[in-house]
């Protein structure tokens, strides 16, 4: 089985674009957010 090249797009102000197509720095600002689960308080 030979590996295909994934293409992986980001939302960014209500869009979604390729990250193939940013800068530099925007890849590194990228490769440095975190993400978090949001957790539903069940007492309401």
């Amino acid at each position: 089985m030979q590996r295909q090249k994934c293409e992986i797009y980001s939302r960014v102000v209500g869009f979604l674009t390729p990250i193939s197509q940013w800068n530099k720095g925007k890849k590194e600002e990228f490769k440095d957010r975190r993400t978090y689960d949001k957790i539903l308080d069940q007492n309401n």
